[in-house]
């Protein structure tokens, strides 16, 4: 129903900068479904300037789905209470799906101890070189957190800020990982990883969430995302 998508004026931006509500929209986005779009597919007066379904960069945060074919995977690697942190749908648009810049998942998911958050990354169409494929730094899962987003106090502008600092990287470092529709990829919550623009005819649609090993974890109070009343992190296993 992308067609009939009434769009609100703070949703202009596919990220929380430069305005309150825009921000508030996205830090109170974790037990909902939102729309993040991407850049320049508006005009001025709030117009799409593509077809609006192919205006979208994510649908996140909140999200349900049959978690049954995950859960003996899950088992597999020893998790013991494992809950759904969040998920996105994301579009990585045809021509200018965004660049998304190197980063550790643990910067936004952070947990006491470290090493509790696992991404899992489904291809719902190829991924390729040409299309925005994810690149990873291998063995940089064992350095530790180089910066931190949290929420900035109530009121604050802007809504959050980061603690730390992202290291310039050699992006000799990165390597490569096209994968075939319907692989899934395990992303560790420290790796350091990107994906390119898509700059190529063909969308690169994938779905994502994060899963965190609740048993003796701590999830940061300072993170951007917390769980409500209204729908605390469900678990895995049911």
């Amino acid at each position: 129903k992308f067609r009939a998508l009434e769009v609100p004026a703070h949703c202009l931006c596919r990220t929380p900068r430069g305005s309150v509500t825009l921000t508030d929209y996205f830090l109170s986005s974790g037990d909902k479904i939102r729309f993040f779009f991407e850049k320049g597919v508006f005009d001025e007066k709030g117009n799409f300037l593509v077809p609006p379904e192919k205006s979208v960069n994510k649908i996140g945060h909140a999200g349900s789905m049959t978690f049954a074919p995950l859960q003996t995977l899950a088992r597999s690697l020893g998790l013991q209470m494992p809950v759904v942190v969040q998920s996105m749908y994301i579009f990585k648009q045809p021509h200018f799906g965004g660049e998304v810049s190197p980063h550790q998942d643990a910067s936004f998911l952070y947990t006491e101890p470290l090493g509790r958050v696992l991404g899992v990354w489904i291809a719902v169409e190829d991924a390729t070189l040409e299309n925005g494929c994810l690149w990873f730094i291998p063995g940089s899962h064992t350095s530790g957190v180089s910066r931190r987003m949290v929420r900035a106090p109530v009121g604050s502008v802007p809504g959050t800020s980061f603690l730390g600092s992202e290291p310039a990287r050699d992006n000799s470092l990165f390597v490569p990982t096209p994968v075939q529709r319907g692989a899934l990829v395990l992303i560790h919550g420290e790796v350091v990883h990107k994906s390119k623009q898509n700059l190529s005819d063909h969308s690169r649609q994938a779905y994502t969430f994060h899963l965190m090993e609740a048993s003796g974890t701590t999830w940061s109070p300072d993170n951007w995302l917390q769980p409500t009343a209204e729908l605390p992190f469900p678990p895995l296993y049911t």
